[in-house]
């Protein structure tokens, strides 16, 4: 769960909220529903215990179609599109630490993909020790940064805490903050290879998203209460602007190197990921075969398909759109697979466990659905992509079924 998206979002949501407390509300609001759908998860997992998330969710409880339509959603929206938008993210920081080949985030975006892809082309086994160490690296900079910005908070005082706020934009504030607890569920794609999985899947689902709030909202109340509202609205690097206010130019470099690491690090574990699931899925005749993987060599195609869309989604969209767009599109297939669970309840009675029934799974699709109406209305650009990919993706297991 913990990627990027904690140190590029709070510009955005500063910009569109207008006020410190509603921006770190919508933090409560993002991890209150990812918590509510990680219980609904857990309950899934209890009652399908096997590897492969929302794919398998959809196609035992609902319908076939729908599994084959989640597993085309990660593909696009889970990886490759995301991409783009980490891509991005690290150019932006990397031009905080100077010099003219590093002015163009997406430029040096490219770059990172391209160097990500050059590596996992000729290697299968690379990067998944430096993913591991790089995401220690995170947390401990989350942790000591958060605890020196609250020291300065009490020295200094608060900034932003009068401001009016716009709760109108809280809407789509909550899908833009969603894309930083995307993560929550991912405990259920390698449900099979957990041991006790009826009991150690929900704990996971259930802590892991509980504590990795509370660090968000720590530490994103250091950046909007640290901070006057001018110097972070619409700002990508806002991890290097409150930085730079509250210890100066050498912490905000430091601070500013260490984010592009992890941000490095994360570009290359989805260029490793996501064209083995493009892979296993040409396999098995859901894609074209030109995808499968050859024995003992890495899927190269799919990887330079993969990396053809990240970079396409890099030079074409604004940051803002690409955060709204993933988190638009994921949490209609997050909502159709707790309704899923709401189908086998009916069906199966109290038999099949739920956390909170009923009020888990409604209160998760009521703020689900309804930030997503939000997101229809006021952002419908990427809206209408979002519905596109889906509709592309039915039209895939329409085609692959007559076939």
């Amino acid at each position: 769960m913990v990627g990027t998206g904690v140190f590029t979002t709070s510009g955005l949501l500063i910009a569109d909220l207008g006020s410190a407390w509603l921006v770190l509300l919508a933090w409560v609001l993002g991890g209150l529903v990812a918590l509510l759908g990680a219980l609904c998860y857990g309950a899934l997992a209890r009652h399908i215990p096997e590897s492969g998330g929302e794919y398998v969710f959809l196609s035992r409880t609902l319908h076939p179609a729908l599994g084959y339509l989640a597993g085309w959603v990660s593909l696009v929206v889970g990886f490759a599109v995301p991409l783009g938008a980490l891509a991005y993210a690290f150019g932006q920081y990397m031009s905080a630490l100077g010099g003219a080949a590093l002015a163009s985030p997406r430029l040096t975006g490219t770059v990172i993909i391209l160097v990500a892809a050059a590596t996992h082309a000729f290697s299968l086994t690379a990067g998944a020790r430096a993913q591991a160490i790089a995401v220690g690296i995170e947390l401990v900079v989350i942790t000591l940064f958060t605890g020196f910005g609250m020291g300065q908070l009490a020295h200094e005082g608060l900034h932003n805490v009068a401001a009016p706020g716009r709760m109108a934009g809280l809407g789509v504030a909550l899908v833009i903050v969603s894309y930083s607890y995307q993560g929550w569920n991912a405990a259920v794609y390698v449900g099979g290879e957990v041991a006790e999985p009826q009991k150690n899947l929900p704990r996971a689902l259930i802590l892991g998203t509980a504590i990795v709030t509370v660090l968000y909202l720590g530490l994103n109340a250091v950046f909007v209460l640290g901070t006057p509202a001018p110097l972070l609205a619409g700002k990508i690097d806002v991890g290097r602007i409150a930085a730079l206010v509250l210890g100066g130019p050498r912490l905000a470099k430091l601070v500013s190197g260490l984010i592009a690491f992890v941000i490095a690090i994360c570009v290359s574990s989805l260029v490793m990921a996501g064209p083995q699931i493009v892979a296993r899925m040409a396999a098995d005749g859901f894609l074209p075969r030109v995808l499968a993987v050859r024995r003992g060599r890495p899927p190269r195609v799919a990887l330079l398909a993969q990396v053809a869309i990240g970079i396409a989604a890099l030079w074409m969209a604004a940051f803002a759109s690409l955060l709204t767009y993933v988190g638009f599109t994921l949490g209609l297939v997050f909502a159709a697979t707790v309704v899923g669970l709401l189908w086998q309840r009916h069906k199966q009675g109290p038999a099949l466990k739920v956390p909170g029934w009923p009020w888990v799974p409604a209160l998760f699709l009521f703020f689900v659905l309804g930030s997503t109406a939000f997101t229809v209305a006021e952002r419908p650009q990427e809206s209408l992509v979002g519905l596109a990919t889906l509709a592309v993706g039915l039209l895939a297991y329409w085609l692959q079924k007559r076939k």
